[in-house]
C-alpha cells in the first residue's frame, strides 16, 4: 500500500513564501511522475505543477515563474517552493504519484489527504 504524507501548508501573507513536502512510502521502487494539485472553495481541482523522474517539469500558467516543483527520487519526496504567493493561491494542495512500482507490485496512481494554504494579510 502506497501512502504519500504532504506537510509544509500554512497561514503566510501575499508576497511570501512557503515550501510544501510530500513524502511516498511503502516498499516502493520506483514512481513514475508525481505533482501538486489544488482544489479552492467552489472550484475543480487543478494541476498546479508535476515532475518525471528524469525531472521535465509542467506548471500551471498561473504558477509560471513563481513556483518550482522539484524531487529527490532517493527518498520518493516531491517539493513545491512557492513564492510571491496570492490569496487566489489558497486552495488545499494535494500530492499525487502516479505509476509506482513497489514490491507488491505496480499500482497505477496515489493521493495525499491534502495540506491548506492560505495567503492573507
Amino acid at each position: 500500500q502506497v501512502q504519500l504524507v504532504e506537510s509544509g501548508g500554512g497561514l503566510v501573507q501575499p508576497g511570501g513564501s512557503l515550501r510544501l513536502s510530500c513524502a511516498a512510502s511503502g516498499s516502493i521502487f520506483s514512481i513514475n511522475a508525481m505533482g501538486w494539485y489544488r482544489q479552492a472553495p467552489g472550484k475543480e481541482r487543478e494541476l498546479v505543477a508535476a515532475i518525471t523522474r528524469g525531472g521535465s517539469t509542467n506548471y500551471a500558467d498561473s504558477v509560471k515563474g513563481r513556483f518550482t516543483i522539484s524531487r529527490d527520487n532517493a527518498k520518493n519526496t516531491v517539493y513545491l517552493q512557492m513564492n510571491s504567493l496570492k490569496p487566489e493561491d489558497t486552495a488545499v494542495y494535494y500530492c499525487n504519484a502516479d505509476g509506482i512500482l513497489t514490491a507488491s507490485g505496480f499500482v497505477i496512481g496515489s493521493w495525499g489527504q491534502g495540506t491548506q494554504v492560505t495567503v492573507s494579510s
